[in-house]
């Protein structure tokens, strides 16, 4: 088991549900204590409640990951509410299924501005913070097995998750200096929220019956099950943990054997 150091502080976007809460519990589990950040402040309170019957602290922010001063506060209010800082986990994100042809710059805008400006900022506020505190630190982002091959109807969130990658290799060289570790996660079919979202979109595009398209990638799961949000958190908590130190510039599948890299 991973666990992370006592009074450890680590900063989790998209906490409120899914991949966000997963990695907000498991981190608390392993005895860290967590800042979560969403916009949702309302499931906010509830995932705060849970972290803290793990016995670990916990601080709410509600804050729109794609504004850079929303992001260089959350990080500060986390800092000062937790008394540290020691790594960010920059999760949220969002979906698009739409063929390429119909895409429209009010797409590419919302995508991009939630799935991969988000991430630019976590970094840039991330490693400020460690820097000013001459501490080293780990930022850990959300790519995806999208992020390695992209799929047809979801090609832009493939741009996203494939950008994701490109920053995270290019900031872990850029401060691995500062003694800064920059590295991505990348899941599969995940059993969430955005996962159903996915699905009906895809029956309204090609008429496959409701289901019937998580059905399918599914089936092409080497493990022969869905992913839980719970092994997207396995993952995070190591990379969150000394046991990673000497791992940076990666983007790490965390799929059961979906896309093979």
């Amino acid at each position: 088991m991973v666990t992370q150091p006592k009074g450890r502080v680590v900063l989790v976007t998209g906490a409120s549900q899914g991949i966000g809460r997963a990695i907000a519990l498991r981190l608390a589990r392993d005895g860290a204590n967590v800042g979560l950040v969403d916009l949702k402040g309302d499931k906010l309170a509830g995932v705060e409640k849970e972290v803290e019957a793990f016995g670990a602290k916990a601080l709410s922010v509600v804050a729109d990951v794609s504004r850079r001063d929303e992001v260089f506060g959350a990080v500060q209010q986390v800092e000062k509410g937790l008394g540290g800082f020691d790594a960010i986990v920059n999760n949220a994100g969002i979906a698009q299924v739409k063929p390429l042809a119909d895409v429209l710059p009010e797409d590419l805008e919302r995508i991009f501005r939630v799935n991969v400006d988000s991430v630019v900022w976590g970094i840039q506020a991330a490693a400020t913070t460690f820097k000013a505190r001459g501490t080293k630190g780990k930022i850990i982002n959300a790519s995806s097995a999208a992020g390695h091959e992209g799929f047809p109807m979801v090609g832009v969130y493939s741009a996203t998750k494939f950008a994701v990658r490109a920053l995270t290799q290019a900031a872990a060289k850029e401060y691995a200096s500062a003694g800064i570790t920059v590295n991505a996660y990348c899941p599969g079919i995940v059993g969430t929220d955005m996962w159903v979202e996915i699905d009906e979109r895809f029956s309204q595009l090609t008429g496959a019956p409701k289901g019937e398209t998580y059905k399918k990638y599914v089936e092409g799961i080497a493990l022969g099950r869905a992913q839980t949000p719970e092994d997207v958190a396995a993952l995070v908590a190591f990379l969150c943990s000394d046991d990673a130190d000497y791992i940076t510039g990666q983007a790490i599948l965390t799929d059961g054997g979906l896309v093979y890299r």
